[in-house]
């Protein structure tokens, strides 16, 4: 929901500088939480044949439609007459994707070294002073981003109970306050490109030393109103708690939503541009994202979501030896009823 909030307030937040605070806030930990909780998520993934098939159904076949499906909708809602499409150029919302599956194929990497975190915040400094990373598969987000999955990674259940505590809660309070005060002074005087993590210092204009200073600061202060902000969920089920198997469904749907109105022209009604107006919006912003995480929504567009595509992959030799013992469990029982002197070994040499 604060992905679209913040995406809707983009071409609404124009000279204000409270909608311009509030939207850096925003984007100071919404991609980062989003990221921590998918690695944490990811941490089973050991490339198994069975953890990679999901990996390809569940984010590459999906990237594959989506970045397919954008371009091809403002074609025909912006009326242009070319609009091109390319699977090495992630175009708005689809870069989570690419990105998703990159750090969850390096996976194992990460529980094999002995320190991970700081490994992965060296990549990140060292690929925010790097322009020739290029844009190629958004790789410079990739890079730059990837302390916050690496981080995923290596927390435990026991770390979110331990910031649901209601002192943390009660403290997260004046943190967010402070942290709303400090980015309304930073509006005129930083670079929100800083919080895109998709282009190096260089390209920002700043000195190239700027680039790891800036990533370790960041770090610190997503990593802060993450945790706090996590403080905040509910440990018992709520009437949302289901919603969040549908995350994913919610964050690419919703762009259509907001491009569409965008490609239309509604953001530039003087109305929306009021304090009553952006209330309106993110409200509507809300309630559409709510519906779209929902399991109707969910069942319709699974077929492109999280496809089962049997057609596309050899049997698992192993789950087809488990799912016939499973089935005729005879031939065992046999064997162990069997005189010690007949039973053979897997050579076929004869004991006794």
């Amino acid at each position: 929901m604060l992905v679209a909030l913040g995406h809707a307030w983009e071409p609404l937040k124009g000279d204000s500088r409270a909608l311009q605070a509030a939207y850096m806030l925003v984007y100071t930990f919404h991609m980062p939480a989003f990221i921590v909780i998918s690695g944490f998520f990811s941490r089973g993934f050991d490339g198994s044949p069975g953890r990679l098939k999901r990996l390809i159904t569940g984010v590459a076949v999906p990237y594959v439609v989506f970045e397919t499906a954008y371009p091809l909708f403002r074609r025909y809602v912006d009326h242009l007459p070319t609009q091109d499409i390319s699977l090495l150029d992630p175009w708005y919302l689809t870069w989570f994707l690419c990105a998703l599956f990159v750090w969850r194929l390096t996976t194992p990497v990460w529980k094999l070294v002995r320190h991970p975190l700081p490994l992965a915040l060296g990549v990140a400094m060292l690929a925010s002073v790097t322009p020739a990373i290029g844009d190629d598969l958004d790789l410079q987000r990739i890079l730059q981003f990837l302390p916050f999955f690496v981080l995923g990674l290596c927390l435990e259940p026991r770390h979110f109970r331990l910031v649901r505590r209601r002192s943390v809660r009660i403290a997260a309070v004046p943190v967010f306050a402070l942290a709303l005060a400090f980015t309304w002074w930073a509006v005129p005087r930083m670079d929100n490109g800083w919080l895109y993590h998709r282009d190096s210092a260089q390209e920002l204009g700043a000195p190239w030393w700027a680039g790891p200073v800036m990533q370790l600061a960041l770090f610190g202060c997503s990593l802060l109103l993450t945790a706090c902000f996590l403080s905040w969920v509910p440990g018992r089920t709520m009437w949302f708690t289901a919603l969040g198997a549908g995350t994913l469904y919610g964050y690419l749907l919703h762009g259509f939503l907001i491009k569409g109105a965008d490609y239309r022209g509604l953001f530039d009604q003087p109305a929306l541009h009021r304090p009553l107006g952006v209330v309106a919006v993110s409200l509507a912003v809300a309630a559409a994202v709510t519906l779209l995480c929902t399991p109707p929504v969910r069942r319709v567009f699974r077929c492109v979501m999280e496809p089962r595509m049997e057609w596309a992959f050899k049997p698992d030799a192993a789950e087809l030896a488990r799912e016939r013992e499973n089935r005729d469990p005879r031939p065992a029982q046999r064997a162990e009823r069997r005189p010690p002197h007949e039973r053979r070994d897997r050579s076929g040499a004869q004991k006794g």
